[in-house]
Order: structure tokens, then sequence, then C-alpha cells
């Protein structure tokens, strides 16, 4: 059995037996038919609203198993990392904070909210859970498009800039962020948007190997020469996809302004 399956096993035990819990609802990988050795265990945790102010929870994560380490991230997430280095990411809310499961639906698809179902005595949460189901968001949009050209050549232009005065570290740094744009907008010419937020998982699987090549030449290590080629192969990469993806939605962004951004690059 995996190590995760016992963790999962646990919590449950602990959720139906422990009186200061109203609901439980698990999410990620494992909700999704996706969950391996690898993958995290994460969860909403629903209290009654008289004990979430007494709650302890490092106490209760004890409980589930013993941890090396406990913090709460910049999200306000408990994230713990068991002593069999399996990581969960924990949310302790108050009852009436159960309302923020619909916001859910912006994440994306959703293809079975059955599995994401621990525990309820309330008679809330699978109402909330079911209005989950099925498709997400159309991310295929022109405003999308056009936002990810604009956010891609401001954040292309200030790589350069960085790269040209010698800081390299930054230039780096801001090539990751515009890759998350080339990520989109390879998503959405293939129609294959359902990981908008998190752009690159199963990327191996997701898109086309022909473009997993084109995206592989737009990364670069901390050297000069490699950083000035994948910014160079980033910009050549959005003009080939700008012009792919102008037969289906009206751009802001031209192919004039493009090129002149390379001749800058080369100046």
């Amino acid at each position: 059995m995996l190590k995760q399956k016992e963790l999962m096993a646990r919590v449950k035990e602990l959720v139906q037996s422990d009186e200061r819990i109203s609901a439980c609802m698990m999410y990620g990988s494992f909700t999704k038919g996706e969950g391996d050795q690898y993958s995290d265990i994460e969860y909403y945790v629903f209290l009654k609203d008289d004990t979430i102010s007494t709650f302890d929870s490092a106490k209760w994560l004890n409980e589930v198993a013993s941890y090396h380490l406990l913090y709460q991230n910049e999200y306000g997430t408990e994230v713990v990392i068991f002593e069999n280095l399996i990581r969960g990411e924990f949310h302790f809310l108050s009852e009436s904070e159960m309302n923020i499961i619909p916001s859910f639906k912006e994440s994306g698809y959703i293809p079975d909210t059955k599995a994401m179902f621990i525990y309820d005595e309330t008679g809330q949460l699978e109402l909330y859970l079911s209005g989950l189901e099925g498709s997400g968001p159309n991310r295929l949009t022109e405003e999308n498009v056009n936002f990810l050209l604009n956010n891609f050549s401001n954040l292309w232009l200030m790589g350069i800039n960085v790269l040209k005065r010698g800081e390299y570290a930054r230039s780096l740094e801001i090539l990751s962020q515009l890759q998350k744009n080339i990520l989109q907008l390879i998503r959405i010419a293939e129609e294959n948007a359902d990981n908008w937020f998190n752009m690159t998982k199963n990327l191996e699987k997701e898109i086309s190997p022909e473009n997993y090549e084109k995206f592989k030449k737009t990364t670069a290590r901390l050297n000069e020469l490699e950083l000035y080629e994948a910014y160079k192969n980033s910009l050549l990469l959005v003009m080939e996809f700008r012009n792919l993806v102008e037969k289906q939605y009206q751009l802001t962004v031209s192919n004039d302004f493009f090129e002149k951004l390379l001749h800058y690059m080369n100046e």
C-alpha cells in the first residue's frame, strides 16, 4: 500500500471521530486518479465555529502521524512533512467558511467530486461539491490570449534589459516568469487548458512532443550565452503562436512590435 494511502486512512478515521470537526474534503492528485508514490495529500478540514479558536492543529496532525516539519506557508496553509517524507497540505477553517468551496471551480476541470468527499455532519459539503462537477472556466478566450501576449512582451523586455546590464541571475528569474505565459499560450493553441494555473503539471503528457521540444529551447542555465539564446527562442516561439492564434482571435500586439523587440535584442 502507498504510504499516502495509509495517511489518508488515518485522516479519515480522525475526522470521523473528532467531535470538533464538522466536515472534511480532499483535493489534489488522489481525487483526480493521478496520485502515486510522489504525490502530496491535501485537505480542507472544517471545524465547528465554537472550537476553532482552541483547536491545536500541530497536536492534531501529530495524531495523523509523526512529522519532521510543520509550518504555515505564505498562503496560510499548514504544510507538514511526515516522518515518511510524504508532504501534506491542510487548511483548517471554520464551518461557516465552507462557502469558499464554490470558488474552487476556478481551478479547472474536476473529474470526480465524490472522491473529494471525506466526512460531513452538516449536510452541506456534498451539495457544495456537486457544484464543482464538470468543466472549469473557458480559458480559450480573446481576453486571455491578449493578456498573455502583453504580459510576455513586458516581461521579455524587462528580462533583456537586465540581461544586457549584466544581471544574469535576475534575468534568469524573469525568464522563468515569462515561460509561464508561453506554456499557457501553448495550452490555448492546443485547446488543452485544464491545468491553467498549474501549467507545468503533467506537461510531458499534456502537450504535443513538438511543442515540448520548442519549449525546452526557452530554458537556460545561469550563463550569459544560454540566456540570450533562451530569450531569442522565447520570442520566436511566441511570434509563432501569435500568428497561429491570430486566425481565431482579435489581437492587440502586432508582429511589427515583436520584430522590433527582436531587433532590439540584437543591438
